[in-house]
Protein backbone atom coordinates (compact mmCIF):
# COMPACT_ATOMS: atom_id res chain seq x y z
CA UNK A 1 0.00 0.00 0.00
CA UNK A 2 2.74 2.86 0.91
CA UNK A 3 4.80 1.63 -2.36
CA UNK A 4 1.54 2.41 -3.96
CA UNK A 5 1.21 5.59 -2.65
CA UNK A 6 4.29 6.48 -3.01
CA UNK A 7 4.37 5.72 -6.97
CA UNK A 8 1.60 8.34 -7.49
CA UNK A 9 3.32 10.97 -5.28
CA UNK A 10 6.39 10.41 -7.72
CA UNK A 11 4.03 10.63 -11.00
CA UNK A 12 2.14 13.82 -9.70
CA UNK A 13 4.72 15.81 -7.38
CA UNK A 14 5.15 19.03 -8.82
CA UNK A 15 8.88 18.59 -8.32
CA UNK A 16 9.60 17.04 -11.97
CA UNK A 17 8.28 20.18 -12.97
CA UNK A 18 11.53 21.78 -11.38
CA UNK A 19 14.17 19.58 -12.55
CA UNK A 20 14.58 21.34 -15.73
CA UNK A 21 14.88 24.90 -14.01
CA UNK A 22 17.28 22.93 -11.32
CA UNK A 23 19.40 21.99 -13.93
CA UNK A 24 20.03 25.21 -15.45
CA UNK A 25 20.84 26.56 -12.41
CA UNK A 26 23.12 24.19 -11.51
CA UNK A 27 24.80 25.07 -14.91
CA UNK A 28 24.87 28.87 -14.60
CA UNK A 29 25.85 28.93 -10.34
CA UNK A 30 27.73 25.83 -9.73
CA UNK A 31 28.81 23.91 -13.21
CA UNK A 32 30.01 26.63 -14.61
CA UNK A 33 31.82 27.69 -11.59
CA UNK A 34 33.52 24.88 -11.32
CA UNK A 35 35.31 24.15 -14.87
CA UNK A 36 36.79 27.28 -14.64
CA UNK A 37 39.23 26.17 -11.80
CA UNK A 38 41.67 23.65 -12.63
CA UNK A 39 40.79 19.96 -12.36
CA UNK A 40 41.96 19.94 -9.17
CA UNK A 41 39.46 17.54 -7.01
CA UNK A 42 39.63 19.23 -3.99
CA UNK A 43 38.51 22.85 -5.47
CA UNK A 44 35.63 21.71 -7.61
CA UNK A 45 34.20 19.34 -5.04
CA UNK A 46 34.31 21.66 -2.20
CA UNK A 47 33.16 24.83 -4.23
CA UNK A 48 30.52 22.48 -6.01
CA UNK A 49 29.07 21.28 -2.38
CA UNK A 50 28.73 25.25 -1.41
CA UNK A 51 27.06 26.48 -4.89
CA UNK A 52 24.77 23.21 -5.31
CA UNK A 53 23.17 23.60 -1.35
CA UNK A 54 22.46 27.15 -2.58
CA UNK A 55 20.98 26.41 -6.03
CA UNK A 56 19.03 23.42 -4.77
CA UNK A 57 17.77 24.94 -1.32
CA UNK A 58 14.92 27.59 -2.10
CA UNK A 59 13.77 25.02 -5.05
CA UNK A 60 13.21 21.95 -2.91
CA UNK A 61 12.10 24.43 0.09
CA UNK A 62 9.60 25.87 -2.06
CA UNK A 63 8.21 22.57 -3.83
CA UNK A 64 8.30 21.09 -0.33
CA UNK A 65 6.36 23.53 0.90
CA UNK A 66 3.76 23.59 -1.94
CA UNK A 67 2.91 20.07 -1.56
CA UNK A 68 2.96 20.01 1.93
CA UNK A 69 0.10 22.74 1.97
CA UNK A 70 -1.80 20.78 -0.52
CA UNK A 71 -4.46 19.60 1.80
CA UNK A 72 -4.57 22.30 3.68
CA UNK A 73 -5.01 24.83 1.09
CA UNK A 74 -8.34 22.43 -0.55
CA UNK A 75 -9.62 22.32 2.41
CA UNK A 76 -9.10 18.42 2.42
CA UNK A 77 -8.04 17.80 5.36
CA UNK A 78 -11.00 16.63 6.99
CA UNK A 79 -12.11 14.81 4.32
CA UNK A 80 -9.20 12.81 4.25
CA UNK A 81 -9.32 11.57 8.21
CA UNK A 82 -11.52 9.28 7.02
CA UNK A 83 -8.86 7.57 4.70
CA UNK A 84 -7.00 3.79 5.97
CA UNK A 85 -3.32 5.94 5.85
CA UNK A 86 -3.21 8.54 8.83
CA UNK A 87 -2.28 11.65 7.51
CA UNK A 88 1.30 11.80 8.67
CA UNK A 89 1.82 8.50 6.98
CA UNK A 90 0.61 10.74 3.47
CA UNK A 91 2.72 13.52 4.56
CA UNK A 92 5.93 11.32 5.14
CA UNK A 93 5.37 9.23 1.72
CA UNK A 94 4.46 12.62 -0.56
CA UNK A 95 7.71 14.15 1.53
CA UNK A 96 9.80 10.66 0.40
CA UNK A 97 8.62 11.38 -2.98
CA UNK A 98 9.65 15.46 -3.18
CA UNK A 99 13.39 13.97 -2.09
CA UNK A 100 13.52 11.67 -4.51
CA UNK A 101 12.90 13.72 -7.41
CA UNK A 102 15.68 16.40 -6.10
CA UNK A 103 17.93 13.86 -4.83
CA UNK A 104 17.61 11.99 -8.85
CA UNK A 105 18.35 15.94 -10.02
CA UNK A 106 21.11 16.23 -7.53
CA UNK A 107 22.94 13.26 -8.77
CA UNK A 108 22.80 13.82 -12.59
CA UNK A 109 23.89 17.19 -11.89
CA UNK A 110 27.30 16.34 -9.91
CA UNK A 111 28.19 13.26 -12.15
CA UNK A 112 28.37 15.44 -14.91
CA UNK A 113 30.41 17.91 -13.69
CA UNK A 114 32.69 14.76 -11.81
CA UNK A 115 32.51 12.81 -14.84
CA UNK A 116 33.69 16.22 -16.37
CA UNK A 117 36.46 16.88 -13.93
CA UNK A 118 37.56 12.74 -14.35
CA UNK A 119 37.90 13.48 -18.19
CA UNK A 120 40.33 16.43 -17.86
CA UNK A 121 42.78 13.85 -15.80
CA UNK A 122 42.30 15.49 -12.69
CA UNK A 123 45.15 13.30 -10.78
CA UNK A 124 43.44 10.95 -7.84
CA UNK A 125 39.95 10.09 -7.23
CA UNK A 126 36.58 11.98 -6.65
CA UNK A 127 36.02 13.66 -3.09
CA UNK A 128 33.17 12.15 -2.11
CA UNK A 129 32.28 14.02 1.04
CA UNK A 130 31.52 17.66 -0.10
CA UNK A 131 28.86 15.31 -2.53
CA UNK A 132 27.91 13.31 0.33
CA UNK A 133 26.55 16.49 2.43
CA UNK A 134 25.12 18.19 -0.22
CA UNK A 135 22.74 14.94 -0.91
CA UNK A 136 21.87 14.62 2.91
CA UNK A 137 21.11 18.48 2.63
CA UNK A 138 18.23 17.60 0.20
CA UNK A 139 15.90 15.70 2.89
CA UNK A 140 16.21 18.26 5.55
CA UNK A 141 15.33 20.91 2.94
CA UNK A 142 12.64 18.85 1.92
CA UNK A 143 11.43 18.23 5.67
CA UNK A 144 11.82 22.06 6.11
CA UNK A 145 9.54 23.11 3.50
CA UNK A 146 6.80 20.18 4.23
CA UNK A 147 6.70 21.39 7.53
CA UNK A 148 6.04 24.98 6.83
CA UNK A 149 3.49 23.85 4.49
CA UNK A 150 2.00 21.37 6.25
CA UNK A 151 1.47 23.94 9.71
CA UNK A 152 0.91 27.03 7.88
CA UNK A 153 -0.95 25.60 4.38
CA UNK A 154 -1.19 28.95 2.63
CA UNK A 155 -0.07 30.24 -1.07
CA UNK A 156 2.40 32.31 0.41
CA UNK A 157 3.92 29.73 2.47
CA UNK A 158 6.04 28.38 -0.49
CA UNK A 159 7.30 31.37 -1.30
CA UNK A 160 8.32 32.66 2.00
CA UNK A 161 9.72 29.71 2.88
CA UNK A 162 12.44 29.27 -0.07
CA UNK A 163 13.44 32.96 0.34
CA UNK A 164 13.79 32.27 4.12
CA UNK A 165 15.85 29.15 3.92
CA UNK A 166 18.09 31.21 1.32
CA UNK A 167 18.60 34.00 3.38
CA UNK A 168 18.68 31.81 6.55
CA UNK A 169 22.06 29.87 4.74
CA UNK A 170 23.71 33.13 3.62
CA UNK A 171 23.05 34.13 7.63
CA UNK A 172 25.09 31.26 8.92
CA UNK A 173 28.20 31.66 6.79
CA UNK A 174 28.23 35.13 7.57
CA UNK A 175 27.94 34.66 11.41
CA UNK A 176 30.93 32.37 11.31
CA UNK A 177 34.71 34.13 12.96
CA UNK A 178 37.61 32.29 13.69
CA UNK A 179 37.74 28.32 13.04
CA UNK A 180 35.85 27.29 16.47
CA UNK A 181 32.22 28.52 15.48
CA UNK A 182 29.39 26.38 15.50
CA UNK A 183 27.80 27.71 12.02
CA UNK A 184 30.30 25.39 10.58
CA UNK A 185 27.70 22.89 10.68
CA UNK A 186 26.38 24.77 8.04
CA UNK A 187 25.87 22.58 4.72
CA UNK A 188 27.30 25.13 2.87
CA UNK A 189 30.57 25.17 4.38
CA UNK A 190 33.09 22.34 3.00
CA UNK A 191 36.53 23.76 4.50
CA UNK A 192 37.47 26.80 6.53
CA UNK A 193 35.00 29.26 4.97
CA UNK A 194 37.41 31.90 6.03
CA UNK A 195 39.64 30.50 3.34
CA UNK A 196 37.40 30.93 0.35
CA UNK A 197 38.48 28.89 -2.82
CA UNK A 198 41.75 27.04 -2.12
CA UNK A 199 44.02 24.88 -4.18
CA UNK A 200 46.19 23.85 -1.53
CA UNK A 201 43.82 21.83 1.02
CA UNK A 202 43.40 18.41 0.41
CA UNK A 203 46.13 17.43 -2.02
CA UNK A 204 49.69 16.26 -0.03
CA UNK A 205 46.95 15.50 2.91
CA UNK A 206 43.43 13.54 2.74
CA UNK A 207 40.60 15.54 2.85
CA UNK A 208 39.69 15.14 6.58
CA UNK A 209 35.67 13.61 7.15
CA UNK A 210 35.32 15.15 10.59
CA UNK A 211 33.08 18.33 9.64
CA UNK A 212 31.18 16.24 7.12
CA UNK A 213 30.60 13.71 9.70
CA UNK A 214 29.23 16.06 11.93
CA UNK A 215 27.35 18.03 8.89
CA UNK A 216 25.69 14.45 8.21
CA UNK A 217 24.50 14.19 11.93
CA UNK A 218 23.26 17.46 11.88
CA UNK A 219 21.22 17.01 8.70
CA UNK A 220 20.04 13.84 9.89
CA UNK A 221 19.00 15.10 13.05
CA UNK A 222 17.19 18.47 11.32
CA UNK A 223 15.44 15.99 9.03
CA UNK A 224 14.26 13.59 11.97
CA UNK A 225 12.79 16.85 13.59
CA UNK A 226 10.84 18.37 11.73
CA UNK A 227 9.13 15.03 10.05
CA UNK A 228 8.32 14.83 13.73
CA UNK A 229 6.45 18.14 13.90
CA UNK A 230 4.64 17.81 11.14
CA UNK A 231 3.04 14.46 13.02
CA UNK A 232 2.34 16.46 16.48
CA UNK A 233 -0.77 18.50 15.56
CA UNK A 234 -4.35 16.46 16.68
CA UNK A 235 -5.02 15.43 13.59
CA UNK A 236 -1.92 14.06 12.37
CA UNK A 237 -3.07 10.28 13.91
CA UNK A 238 -4.06 8.47 16.83
CA UNK A 239 -1.93 8.90 20.31
CA UNK A 240 0.68 5.95 19.70
CA UNK A 241 1.59 7.88 16.32
CA UNK A 242 1.68 11.09 17.58
CA UNK A 243 4.09 9.82 20.74
CA UNK A 244 6.31 8.19 18.59
CA UNK A 245 6.36 11.80 16.61
CA UNK A 246 7.30 13.40 19.74
CA UNK A 247 10.04 10.76 19.90
CA UNK A 248 11.67 11.36 16.59
CA UNK A 249 11.37 15.19 16.89
CA UNK A 250 13.44 15.00 20.38
CA UNK A 251 16.11 12.27 19.17
CA UNK A 252 16.75 14.40 15.59
CA UNK A 253 16.78 17.88 18.00
CA UNK A 254 19.60 16.28 20.18
CA UNK A 255 21.52 14.77 17.16
CA UNK A 256 21.45 18.26 15.47
CA UNK A 257 22.36 19.72 18.71
CA UNK A 258 24.94 17.39 19.14
CA UNK A 259 26.36 18.12 15.73
CA UNK A 260 26.17 21.43 16.30
CA UNK A 261 28.17 21.31 19.26
CA UNK A 262 30.55 19.08 18.20
CA UNK A 263 31.29 21.73 15.31
CA UNK A 264 32.25 24.15 18.11
CA UNK A 265 35.17 21.92 18.80
CA UNK A 266 36.67 22.34 15.60
CA UNK A 267 39.94 23.56 14.53
CA UNK A 268 41.92 24.29 11.62
CA UNK A 269 44.61 21.43 11.15
CA UNK A 270 48.46 22.49 10.03
CA UNK A 271 46.83 21.10 6.41
CA UNK A 272 43.96 23.38 6.38
CA UNK A 273 41.20 21.44 6.99
CA UNK A 274 38.56 21.65 9.56
CA UNK A 275 39.23 19.20 12.39
CA UNK A 276 37.26 17.42 15.05
CA UNK A 277 38.87 16.13 18.03
CA UNK A 278 35.93 13.98 18.70
CA UNK A 279 35.58 12.48 14.90
CA UNK A 280 38.95 13.00 14.19
CA UNK A 281 41.85 9.66 13.42
CA UNK A 282 45.58 10.00 13.38
CA UNK A 283 45.72 7.66 10.20
CA UNK A 284 43.90 10.92 8.35
CA UNK A 285 46.88 12.77 9.30
CA UNK A 286 49.35 10.72 7.17
CA UNK A 287 50.28 12.14 3.71
CA UNK A 288 48.91 11.04 0.32
CA UNK A 289 51.81 9.31 -1.81
CA UNK A 290 52.11 10.50 -4.90
CA UNK A 291 55.12 10.11 -7.96
CA UNK A 292 55.98 13.92 -8.76
CA UNK A 293 56.50 14.39 -11.99
CA UNK A 294 59.05 16.43 -14.02
CA UNK A 295 60.40 18.69 -16.53
CA UNK A 296 63.13 20.94 -17.73
CA UNK A 297 66.97 20.27 -17.59
CA UNK A 298 69.65 20.65 -16.78
CA UNK A 299 67.80 21.40 -13.40
CA UNK A 300 64.72 19.72 -13.00
CA UNK A 301 61.41 21.37 -11.99
CA UNK A 302 59.19 18.70 -9.86
CA UNK A 303 55.99 19.24 -9.10
CA UNK A 304 52.65 17.34 -7.68
CA UNK A 305 50.50 14.96 -10.41
CA UNK A 306 47.66 17.08 -9.22
CA UNK A 307 48.95 20.37 -10.37
CA UNK A 308 50.54 19.23 -13.84
CA UNK A 309 48.65 22.09 -15.65
CA UNK A 310 51.29 24.74 -13.71
CA UNK A 311 54.24 22.14 -14.86
CA UNK A 312 54.85 24.04 -18.28
CA UNK A 313 54.33 27.27 -16.52
CA UNK A 314 56.90 27.10 -13.45
CA UNK A 315 59.51 24.99 -16.08
CA UNK A 316 59.47 28.52 -18.46
CA UNK A 317 59.45 30.79 -15.66
CA UNK A 318 62.36 29.20 -14.09
CA UNK A 319 64.47 28.16 -17.37
CA UNK A 320 66.35 31.49 -17.24
CA UNK A 321 67.67 31.18 -14.01
CA UNK A 322 67.88 27.48 -13.53
CA UNK A 323 69.91 27.40 -17.01
CA UNK A 324 72.60 29.90 -15.55
CA UNK A 325 72.90 28.67 -12.12
CA UNK A 326 73.36 25.01 -12.85
CA UNK A 327 76.13 22.94 -11.36
CA UNK A 328 77.13 26.34 -9.11
CA UNK A 329 78.57 25.96 -5.44
CA UNK A 330 74.82 26.78 -4.22
CA UNK A 331 72.57 26.17 -6.41
CA UNK A 332 69.84 23.66 -6.70
CA UNK A 333 70.21 20.53 -7.92
CA UNK A 334 66.56 20.09 -8.27
CA UNK A 335 63.31 22.08 -7.72
CA UNK A 336 60.39 20.09 -6.26
CA UNK A 337 56.94 21.17 -5.06
CA UNK A 338 56.56 21.99 -1.33
CA UNK A 339 52.89 21.62 0.83
CA UNK A 340 51.33 24.28 2.88
CA UNK A 341 50.76 24.85 6.28
CA UNK A 342 47.98 26.91 7.82
CA UNK A 343 47.61 28.34 11.45
CA UNK A 344 45.15 30.65 12.42
CA UNK A 345 45.73 33.09 14.76
CA UNK A 346 43.59 36.66 15.77
CA UNK A 347 44.07 38.00 12.59
CA UNK A 348 42.89 35.04 10.69
CA UNK A 349 44.26 31.81 8.80
CA UNK A 350 47.92 32.44 7.85
CA UNK A 351 48.91 30.11 4.99
CA UNK A 352 53.19 29.60 4.50
CA UNK A 353 55.34 27.02 3.17
CA UNK A 354 55.62 23.71 5.05
CA UNK A 355 59.18 23.40 6.18
CA UNK A 356 62.36 25.00 5.14
CA UNK A 357 62.33 26.48 1.59
CA UNK A 358 65.94 25.01 0.62
CA UNK A 359 66.83 21.62 1.37
CA UNK A 360 70.74 20.49 1.95
CA UNK A 361 70.93 17.13 1.26
CA UNK A 362 71.06 16.96 -1.15
CA UNK A 363 70.56 20.88 -2.61
CA UNK A 364 67.16 21.79 -3.58
CA UNK A 365 64.48 24.38 -3.39
CA UNK A 366 60.83 23.98 -2.26
CA UNK A 367 58.47 25.94 -4.23
CA UNK A 368 55.29 27.39 -3.41
CA UNK A 369 53.22 27.70 -5.96
CA UNK A 370 51.34 31.10 -6.12
CA UNK A 371 47.76 28.33 -6.83
CA UNK A 372 48.44 26.73 -3.69
CA UNK A 373 47.50 29.93 -1.57
CA UNK A 374 43.94 31.12 -0.62
CA UNK A 375 42.70 34.05 -3.32
CA UNK A 376 41.57 34.25 -6.77
CA UNK A 377 42.00 31.74 -9.54
CA UNK A 378 45.31 32.94 -11.63
CA UNK A 379 45.94 31.75 -15.04
CA UNK A 380 48.55 30.34 -16.66
CA UNK A 381 50.77 33.45 -17.40
CA UNK A 382 50.32 35.15 -14.09
CA UNK A 383 51.33 31.73 -12.25
CA UNK A 384 54.90 32.12 -14.44
CA UNK A 385 55.15 35.62 -13.34
CA UNK A 386 54.87 34.89 -9.68
CA UNK A 387 56.87 32.06 -9.90
CA UNK A 388 59.68 33.64 -11.54
CA UNK A 389 59.30 37.04 -9.50
CA UNK A 390 59.22 34.06 -5.72
CA UNK A 391 61.46 31.49 -6.68
CA UNK A 392 63.04 32.91 -9.41
CA UNK A 393 64.83 35.58 -7.10
CA UNK A 394 65.47 33.34 -4.27
CA UNK A 395 67.12 30.83 -6.27
CA UNK A 396 69.32 33.91 -7.52
CA UNK A 397 69.36 35.82 -3.67
CA UNK A 398 70.28 32.76 -2.37
CA UNK A 399 73.50 31.66 -4.71
CA UNK A 400 75.08 34.90 -5.65
CA UNK A 401 74.27 35.87 -1.25
CA UNK A 402 72.44 38.88 -2.02
CA UNK A 403 69.51 37.61 0.57
CA UNK A 404 69.92 40.59 2.83
CA UNK A 405 71.76 44.04 2.29
CA UNK A 406 72.17 43.14 -1.55
CA UNK A 407 74.96 45.11 -3.20
CA UNK A 408 74.10 47.70 -5.96
CA UNK A 409 76.20 44.54 -8.33
CA UNK A 410 74.17 41.98 -6.57
CA UNK A 411 70.88 43.75 -7.46
CA UNK A 412 72.20 44.23 -11.05
CA UNK A 413 72.81 40.38 -11.25
CA UNK A 414 69.29 39.36 -9.78
CA UNK A 415 67.31 41.70 -11.89
CA UNK A 416 69.14 41.09 -15.35
CA UNK A 417 68.66 37.12 -14.61
CA UNK A 418 64.73 37.56 -14.21
CA UNK A 419 65.02 39.46 -17.28
CA UNK A 420 63.65 42.92 -15.27
CA UNK A 421 66.57 45.30 -15.27
CA UNK A 422 64.21 47.80 -15.46
CA UNK A 423 62.86 47.48 -11.57
CA UNK A 424 66.35 48.45 -10.87
CA UNK A 425 66.75 51.87 -9.45
CA UNK A 426 69.89 52.96 -8.95
CA UNK A 427 71.20 54.00 -13.08
CA UNK A 428 73.70 52.51 -12.94
CA UNK A 429 72.75 48.91 -11.49
CA UNK A 430 69.98 49.08 -14.45
CA UNK A 431 72.71 49.89 -17.05
CA UNK A 432 74.97 47.00 -15.54
CA UNK A 433 71.86 44.65 -15.36
CA UNK A 434 70.97 45.21 -19.02
CA UNK A 435 74.06 44.35 -20.30
CA UNK A 436 74.21 41.11 -18.38
CA UNK A 437 70.86 40.46 -19.52
CA UNK A 438 72.20 41.22 -23.40
CA UNK A 439 74.55 38.53 -23.50
CA UNK A 440 74.49 35.28 -24.80
CA UNK A 441 73.71 32.60 -21.80
CA UNK A 442 76.77 30.41 -22.11
CA UNK A 443 78.92 33.69 -21.54
CA UNK A 444 76.66 35.14 -19.16
CA UNK A 445 77.05 31.41 -16.83
CA UNK A 446 80.80 31.88 -17.58
CA UNK A 447 80.78 34.96 -16.16
CA UNK A 448 78.99 33.80 -12.78
CA UNK A 449 81.32 30.99 -12.42
CA UNK A 450 84.26 32.95 -12.58
CA UNK A 451 83.14 35.82 -10.37
CA UNK A 452 80.73 34.28 -8.26
CA UNK A 453 83.37 34.49 -5.26
CA UNK A 454 83.32 38.00 -5.67
CA UNK A 455 79.38 38.30 -5.86
CA UNK A 456 79.26 36.46 -2.78
CA UNK A 457 81.97 38.77 -0.59
CA UNK A 458 79.83 41.91 -1.68
CA UNK A 459 83.24 43.29 -3.30
CA UNK A 460 81.77 43.19 -7.34
CA UNK A 461 80.99 46.90 -8.24
CA UNK A 462 78.67 47.55 -11.11
CA UNK A 463 81.34 48.70 -13.19
CA UNK A 464 83.39 45.52 -12.73
CA UNK A 465 79.59 43.62 -14.82
CA UNK A 466 80.36 42.83 -18.52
Amino acid sequence: MTARLLRLELRRNAMVWMLPLLGLLFWLVAFRRGVAYPPLWNIRATSMQTAAVSVFAPSVVGVAAWIGSREGRHGMTGLLTSTARPRWARQVVAWAATTCWALLAYLVCVGVLYGVTAAQGAWGGPLWWPAIVGAASLPAFAAAGFAAGALRPSRFTAPVAAVGVFLALQLTVQLIHGDRSHWQISPLVANPWNLGADQGVATFYRYLPDLPIAQLLFLAGCTAALLGVVGLPAGSGGPWLRRSAAAVTAAGLLAAGTAAALAGTARIDPHGMVAIPVLHRAADDRPVPYTPICGGAPVPVCLHPAYAVYLPAAVEALAPVLGAMAGLPGAPVRVTQAATTYRSGPGGIGVARSGEAWSRTPTEYRLLLPSQLPGRTLTLEQVAAAVRADAGHDIVASVIGAARDATPAQDAVVAALLGTPASVTDPDAAAAAQRLAALPPDARRAWLADHLDALRAGTLTVEQLP
